[in-house]
């Protein structure tokens, strides 16, 4: 235990922040050195889960014949473009603590037993991707919190809003803060230098054990030393240009969804980046609604409070098939096709309902060239055949290009849920 604590007072003291992820891909190059189809993850979630009779079918019918639910009825024009999932979760029985763990399967207090650590899916898409974009990553939120995003050292990614948004896709940096920037990048450098001295002396005096859990700090100073290298050339190269005006957020929960969602899809277009999560919230006021999403969500049964947790919901349905829309439209002109066919788009919270329970969380995957069309039933989550939502994860992680046969908790990737 003392090691662990001198170890991040080292870290803090040589100035370095090692939450940085590893980057292995090569700037200036659009695809990986084998040629594989260039790859998106969008990831729209909210912090209070679903009202649930309204959004999943029955689960006696499985398969492509399945009545489209309330919820999800903004979705029904793209039918044979997504897939919903029934008994899917981490396993977790732990209120609004299962909210951070959407994206990794890992509750983050126990993530040091595993060795990504609770490292989320858009940052190890991101590691993966490393400086093939502007930005490895866009985490964004909208009247909420952004929970759901981590590094591999347990860092919640800190969510930009609306405005932020645009300025960081259209907007250029000044001069001087373009110089700035490179004197932070040089002088990084050189304290990555100082770290790699000291961690040769630090190393001598270690047991066996601590020496390998050294040597994965090496590995995380070696990767922010290539972050940093690769960061350079974007300084000076243009941003892309739209003739979007810059959106004025607080018009309300509907217009701002709409306008980020928008925003991703120009993000996407624009390949500024391949790893995206939104999560979106309520604005008391709107859709006539008086109160707050979280309140909502404690229904108990009330007919009124179903009712806005409904028109909440399906909002965020009917922005998320705009998304698509959006997709659908445009050229993929790097893979050829639509951008939605090399693009998953994936709908989900890490508690299923407001009455904190974490038991069959609401799914909905889009695009990304898996095979669609069907309400997917898996094995009750209280049985012993029950299969983790992690698989659905790294299934996700595989389709983008990733050679991992592991994420997380998964056990494998996921049942019958192919691409191609």
């Amino acid at each position: 235990m003392q090691r662990g604590i001198q170890r991040r007072r080292f870290l803090t003291a040589a100035g370095v922040s090692i939450a940085l992820p590893l980057f292995e891909a090569h700037a200036n190059d659009s695809r990986t050195n084998n040629e594989k189809p260039v790859k998106r993850f969008v990831c729209l979630s909210n912090n209070y889960g679903v009202y649930r009779d309204a959004f999943f079918p029955s689960t006696d019918q499985a398969g492509n014949d399945y009545d489209i639910p309330e919820t999800l009825k903004p979705l029904e024009r793209h039918r044979d473009q997504f897939t919903t999932f029934s008994n899917l979760d981490h396993g977790n029985t732990i209120g609004h603590q299962g909210v951070p763990v959407l994206l990794s399967g890992v509750r983050p207090h126990l993530a040091s037993y595993f060795t990504e650590g609770n490292l989320s899916v858009d940052q190890k898409i991101a590691e993966y991707e490393g400086a093939n974009t502007r930005f490895p990553s866009m985490t964004v939120r909208v009247n909420e919190s952004n929970l759901i995003s981590f590094t591999r050292t347990g860092v919640q990614v800190p969510a930009i809003d609306l405005r932020g948004m645009f300025r960081a896709l259209f907007i250029e940096d000044a001069a001087d803060k373009k110089l700035t920037a490179a004197d932070k990048l040089q002088r990084q450098t050189s304290i990555l230098d100082v770290v790699l001295e000291k961690a040769k002396i630090v190393e001598k005096d270690l047991s066996k054990r601590d020496k390998r859990k050294f040597a994965e700090y090496l590995e995380a100073v070696r990767s922010l030393e290539k972050k940093i290298e690769l960061q350079q050339p974007w300084l000076d190269r243009p941003k892309p240009t739209t003739d979007l005006i810059e959106p004025q957020q607080g018009k309300g929960t509907e217009a701002d969804l709409k306008a980020m969602v928008e925003l991703i899809a120009l993000a996407i277009q624009t390949d500024s980046t391949r790893a995206i999560t939104l999560s979106s919230g309520f604005a008391n006021g709107d859709f006539g609604l008086s109160g707050g999403y979280h309140g909502f969500s404690h229904h108990g049964n009330r007919a009124d409070h179903i009712d806005a947790l409904k028109k909440i919901e399906n909002n965020i349905m009917r922005q998320m098939s705009h998304l698509i829309d959006l997709l659908k439209s445009q050229e993929d002109i790097l893979n050829g096709g639509t951008l939605l066919d090399h693009t998953t788009v994936m709908f989900g919270c890490g508690m299923a309902t407001g009455p904190h329970s974490t038991k069959n969380l609401p799914l909905v995957v889009a695009g990304g060239g898996f095979k669609h069309g069907e309400h997917k039933v898996y094995p009750d989550p209280d049985s012993a055949h029950r299969i983790p939502a992690a698989n659905l994860l790294l299934s996700i992680l595989q389709n983008h290009g990733l050679e991992v046969d592991r994420f997380g908790t998964s056990t494998g990737t996921l049942t019958d849920f192919e691409w191609g």
